[in-house]
């Protein structure tokens, strides 16, 4: 599957999950996570060691400083919906690497690797058995899509990100 179907695939699901997701605004985890819920989209923050996730307000919503907590929950095996819930993944590559193994146990239907998510071993993982929806919601082999890498039509250096390509997946299946 082609990453522009991959991402048009992503977007699609009716619900969303971002694991790695932080209240350091530093941290892309929690740029991924805001950019979410900037953008109107519910996402949950899956957050082993935070209770919740500090997001300040966008500034084109509010004109004051307020911020929302939004709680979080420990591991994708808590979310309520798994084959309705794409995930955005910021994870150093071995925990990524544990994480997918999960997804595909929970028949995930499609993750984003954000860039420095993966490395090749990772990447190889992530792709087995990718749009064979069938299969890995019986055996867990593969995801409907993948949503990673370099080249296929991304604006940005670093790879494919939710930061750089997102709006034209939301805009792509309507949410935007």
């Amino acid at each position: 599957m082609s990453t522009e179907a991959s991402l048009k695939t992503f977007f699609s699901s009716k619900y969303f999950a971002v694991v790695g997701a932080s209240s350091n605004t530093a941290k892309f985890g929690h740029k991924i996570f805001a950019w979410y819920i900037h953008h109107s989209i519910p996402a949950i923050p899956i957050n082993p060691t935070a209770s919740h996730i500090t997001v300040p307000s966008s500034s084109s919503s509010s004109s004051s400083s307020s911020s929302q907590q939004i709680p979080t929950i420990p591991s994708l095996s808590a979310l309520a919906n798994p084959r309705e819930t794409s995930v955005s993944i910021i994870t150093p590559p071995p925990v990524t690497l544990r994480v997918l193994q999960e997804a595909k146990q929970l028949g995930i239907p499609a993750v984003f690797l954000q860039p420095g998510t993966f490395d090749d071993e990772v990447l190889a993982y992530a792709r087995r058995g990718e749009g064979d929806l069938v299969e890995s919601e019986v055996d867990g082999l593969g995801f409907k899509s993948v949503v990673a890498g370099f080249g296929g039509g991304t604006r940005g250096g670093e790879g494919w990100c939710v930061l750089v390509d997102g709006e034209r997946g939301l805009s792509e299946v309507g949410k935007l």
